[in-house]
């Protein structure tokens, strides 16, 4: 028998023309008789980096539980017994017609179906398997799916070799024609998910808490202080937990846009761009959201197809895409290893702040899968077989992580088919897959 959870799942604070959601706390849960556990919910997360990987020092040694760090995973040392290597799967409906692999695969990262080569409106290649997965579970949360990036990139003509531009700019497709656009600022994203404006409020009341630097935590507080008194000991520390990451990351984006007190007339901010603090920003934005429950879905793009970044505070100063036609040369080589090192670093933070998320009798990241991967493996020879896969997480205990898993010749459709049957979509087919991939749960 079970009673009403105390608080309704949708619950916001409220005050000064600001709403603030909350996080999943143990009052939003249904009361079970004899003390049953109330399982937390399962999230997915995809990090996708552009441009493939530089093979050789990606690869770990060894397989199953005894394999061993490369230079390129070291970031993954505090968390090795929470990822997965996943060695030897193909996405063939990544190849183009001719050239234009980084496009035609970027589309493909998620769907496993091959686009039409177009440079015109009539685009077409699959829906997502994120986003099957936000049809399935998303009506649970206030957004089905969440879709974050670095970069916007041109929105129409051609990308890549006859490609159009929303193929190498969108890994989430809501159907055949329909790329889900990315958010890439920090601020309209944050504002999106934790600071939804009253529609009463007036703009110069909005400019004035503004100018008064007062954040989204000052304007629901005396909300916050009457709910704290309804709340136990665990919930009151999930709370402050929640209001500490929420003002840490306001700050930040706040900095980013040289946002504070101002006066008169001023110019909107800017995002910044500093790649790195982008990144943090969005990697503790996908924290916040999964920690609220406002989507158990996202998506991230650190950068477009064919990336031209410039990573020069990593001592460079040609672009990504062009390293990754190193042409067998030891300075491309060098060049790609160091970007590569960076990527996995922030894939590794985005676990860390996870790991370090509570939840029930585990952490955040414990009930949750997080997928990393490129469009290619070698981006000089644009290889759309044995790509660079990890997988973060034990989704609630249906993944046993910690170990390097071997493969051959197999489609990485049958992965999404046997992620989306974890998160209980009991689809038997998608893209080019043959069925659930074994090996997964141990």
């Amino acid at each position: 028998m079970s009673r009403q959870p105390l608080l309704s799942r949708r619950t916001l604070l409220r005050g000064m023309g600001a709403l603030m959601a909350l996080p999943l706390l143990e009052g939003m849960r249904p009361g079970v008789a004899r003390g049953a556990p109330v399982p937390a919910p399962r999230r997915f997360a995809v990090f996708y980096t552009p441009c493939g990987i530089h093979m050789p020092k990606w690869t770990p040694g060894g397989v199953g539980a005894n394999w061993s760090l490369t230079p390129t995973l070291a970031s993954l040392a505090p968390v090795k017994n929470d990822v997965l290597v996943l060695s030897g799967l193909d996405n063939l409906p990544g190849r183009p017609d001719g050239d234009g692999h980084h496009a035609a695969a970027t589309s493909a990262f998620l769907s496993c179906v091959k686009a039409l080569k177009t440079e015109g409106s009539n685009i077409r290649t699959g829906i997502s398997m994120d986003q099957v997965l936000a049809k399935a579970v998303g009506k649970a949360t206030r957004f089905p799916s969440l879709e974050l990036g670095i970069d916007q990139g041109k929105g129409i003509g051609n990308c890549d070799s006859g490609y159009a531009c929303p193929y190498a700019n969108n890994i989430a497709w809501a159907g055949p024609s329909t790329p889900v656009p990315k958010e890439t600022s920090p601020r309209a994203a944050f504002e999106r998910l934790f600071a939804d404006f009253d529609p009463n409020i007036t703009q110069a009341e909005l400019v004035k808490r503004r100018a008064y630097g007062l954040s989204i935590i000052d304007a629901v507080r005396d909300d916050a202080k009457a709910l704290e008194g309804r709340l136990g000991t665990t919930d009151r520390r999930k709370l402050d937990e929640y209001f500490t990451g929420v003002r840490e990351l306001e700050m930040r984006v706040n900095a980013m846009e040289g946002a504070g007190p101002t006066c008169g007339a001023v110019a909107a901010p800017v995002d910044t761009l500093d790649v790195r603090e982008k990144t943090k920003a969005m990697m503790d934005l996908i924290v916040l959201a999964f920690q609220c429950d406002l989507t158990r879905t996202c998506t991230f793009m650190l950068g477009n197809a064919r990336s031209q970044r410039v990573y020069s505070f990593l001592g460079l100063s040609g672009e990504h895409h062009a390293y990754s036609h190193h042409q067998k040369a030891q300075a491309n080589y060098d060049a790609l290893a160091k970007i590569d090192k960076w990527e996995v670093e922030q894939y590794a933070y985005l676990l860390q702040r996870m790991k370090g998320v509570l939840e029930g009798e585990g952490t955040l990241l414990d009930h949750s899968a997080v997928y990393f991967s490129s469009e290619v493996a070698d981006g000089n020879m644009h290889e759309h077989t044995n790509l660079p896969i990890l997988l973060a997480g034990r989704a609630g205990g249906a993944l046993s992580p910690g170990r390097h898993v071997q493969y051959e010749d197999v489609p990485l459709a049958n992965l999404y088919i046997s992620l989306l049957n974890i998160f209980g979509v009991p689809v038997t087919t998608f893209g080019d897959g043959t069925g659930p991939l074994t090996g997964l749960a141990g």
